[in-house]
Parts: structure tokens; sequence; C-alpha cells
């Protein structure tokens, strides 16, 4: 099913149309200001096992990021210094996955795991279904190394076309990017970037 929002003043029945299938365990493809993602609720285990299974990749052990509305609830799924609070804070939203150490209120499926991935896109859409949503969505790329030709990942129509025995919705935000999210890993005593994306970190 593809349903057309419109980034710069998301509809809020559509909005709400989507949310309700987040809601029911559904997968759904979005957009970012990077690549379009495929998520679903942090809290549906069902709904992350079949992202799993799309992906072929043991949910103990996958590298999922959370994506939020805003840091307000940060400290609810992971330990946040005052620095790398202020780092975040000077960057986001924007096109970065910021690693983080996890703490014990994740989700069941995640308790295992030590770090935990957290994004803030500039981007009205997914922001509004997080905020509609109440909690996180968990949080893949489309994009993957399959050979399959770029513009699959990019024009929602296409990624609705090879994705409809995966995701029960697409939403159409306009056509999407293929350079990833920057990744910082602020674990340890000072932020690294492990992955240059599309952003430039601000200190």
């Amino acid at each position: 099913m593809l349903v057309r929002i419109y980034p710069e003043n998301p509809q809020e029945r559509e909005i709400d149309k989507v949310v309700q299938f987040l809601r029911d365990g559904g997968l759904v493809v979005y957009p970012t200001d990077t690549v379009y993602g495929l998520g679903c609720d942090i809290f549906n285990t069902k709904a992350v096992e079949r992202i799993c299974r799309y992906k072929q990749m043991d949910p103990r052990k996958v590298n999922f990021s959370f994506v939020c509305y805003d840091l307000s609830n940060i400290s609810e799924y992971a330990k946040v210094s005052n620095d790398t609070f202020k780092l975040m804070r000077k960057n986001l939203p924007g096109p970065f996955t910021f690693i983080l150490n996890g703490n014990n209120s994740l989700p069941k499926l995640f308790r295992n795991k030590k770090t935990v991935g957290i994004r803030v896109p500039d981007n009205n859409i997914i922001r509004n279904l997080v905020k509609g949503l109440g909690n996180p969505i968990l949080s893949t790329s489309v994009k993957d190394d399959s050979g399959v030709e770029q513009e699959y990942f990019t024009d929602p129509e296409l990624m609705e076309e090879r994705m409809k025995n995966i995701a029960d919705v697409v939403v159409n935000g306009g056509y999407g990017e293929l350079t990833p999210s920057t990744v910082v890993d602020c674990t340890g005593d000072d932020p690294v970037i492990v992955r240059q994306g599309k952003g430039e970190l601000v200190y």
C-alpha cells in the first residue's frame, strides 16, 4: 500500500493511518533526511522479528537504530553523558546516528545488547510518525547490497513494487537519497566517527 504524505506539511489523517499500521505490528517504509528506512514499533516483537527475517539477521545481534522524535526521552533507552547530550543537541535533528550505551529499559528483544543507535532525522514525516506512535520506531535502511538498481531505493513507487510482500505500507514522501547517515560512536571517552555519511558533525 502506497500512502502519499507531504514532508513540508504532513497530513494528520495520513499520519494517523500509518501509525495505526505500526500499532498493529505492521512494517513501514518511510523517508528520512538520508536514505529511506524500513521500520516498526520497537515494542512489537513479532514485527521486529519480521524485519530481522527480511535482513537475515539475528535480533539479538543486529544493529538497528531507534528513530526518536527528539532528545527528551533518550535516557529511557540509553546512558547519555552531559557532553554527549550537548553534542547530540547541536547536531539533531540531522543526518546522524549516535551509538550510545544501552540501559535496562530497552525492549526485551534487545536487553542483551550493550549499545543502541539513536536517530532524530530532519524529516517531518518520520518524526510525526514517531510522535503519533508515542515511542521510537526501530529502523534499518531499505538500501542493501543485493545489486538491485539504485532507483529501487530512492523512488517510493518502485520500492512499493519491490517490497509489497515485506512492508505493509510504503510512505511516498518524495525521492530519497543514497548517502546514509554519519555514524558517531559515543560509547567511549570521546566521540568517534565510524562512518562518514551525509552529515558533517558540529562539535
